[in-house]
């Protein structure tokens, strides 16, 4: 395994998949990441809608998504994940939509992908992938790297401030004070959730400029009645939207999503 391969400590996704697609991407859940992501895209990243064809690599892009939001805007993507069964999904999702054409679909880690890339791109994304490597830092120095002038990366991770919240409100302090954040085997808490204090130190030694930094999730996992989460939908998609920019909600997020131009 050379230097730019997969780490030991990168997550697979392979025996998740179902937990995925029921859990995230089919429920509110969902709805709220993509709701928040894509209005920042539309304030922020005029480029998406624009005629020219864009170069976009979707870094550890699972299911596809991202590819095909921009996909449907004839963009070029490429499309990476170290999970066969996550890109399995993502390839028939595209073929229904008869957009294969426009993704190249790599079944390959990101650091291998963007070693042998001989051009930049346009956009990179990358989205609650870095908290499940070994060796993030690395990751995002090698993808700001691969940007075009004045290209964007959208980045989406897991914030440590809204896990130790979570466990604060259910008075679990044993997983505090041990600082074991590791959730159980097939558990959707990541390996390494992170501060976006050091997140924002790591953007700041790049040459990349922030534009845009949102909440993901501001008070939706706070809501522990399952009734209250069902009440009105529509209600907390509109509320977490409203909330997502706000301090002190946006650093108890969830999930943070920056949105970053290159120098």
């Amino acid at each position: 395994m050379t230097e730019q391969s997969a780490q030991p400590g990168d997550r697979n996704f392979d025996e998740l998949v179902n937990r995925f697609q029921r859990n995230i991407y089919a429920s509110l859940k969902g709805q709220i990441r993509l709701g928040v992501v894509e209005r920042d895209f539309a304030e922020f990243l005029p480029e998406q809608d624009g005629e020219k064809p864009l170069r976009v690599l979707d870094a550890g892009g699972g299911q596809g998504q991202m590819a095909i939001h921009f996909a449907r805007r004839s963009h070029k993507v490429v499309l990476c994940d170290i999970s066969g069964k996550m890109l399995e999904i993502a390839r028939e999702k595209l073929s229904e939509e008869g957009l294969l054409d426009r993704v190249e679909i790599h079944h390959a880690p990101i650091q291998e992908v963007v070693a042998a890339s001989t051009e930049p791109y346009d956009i990179i994304i990358c989205h609650a992938v870095i908290e499940w490597l070994a060796d993030p830092k690395q990751v995002l120095h090698s993808l700001a790297e691969k940007l075009e002038a004045d290209g964007a990366l959208s980045l989406l991770y897991y914030n440590l401030n809204g896990l130790i919240y979570k466990n604060l409100l259910r008075t679990n302090f044993k997983k505090i004070r041990k600082q074991a954040w590791q959730g159980y085997r097939g558990s959707l808490t990541p390996t390494s959730p992170l501060r976006p204090e050091q997140v924002d130190e790591w953007i700041a030694a790049l040459p990349l400029e922030r534009k845009c930094e949102s909440g993901i999730r501001v008070f939706y996992d706070y809501i522990f009645n399952q009734d209250d989460r069902r009440r009105d939908p529509e209600g907390i998609l509109e509320m977490e939207l409203a909330h997502s920019r706000r301090m002190p909600f946006m650093h108890l997020a969830r999930y943070i999503h920056l949105l970053c131009r290159k120098r």
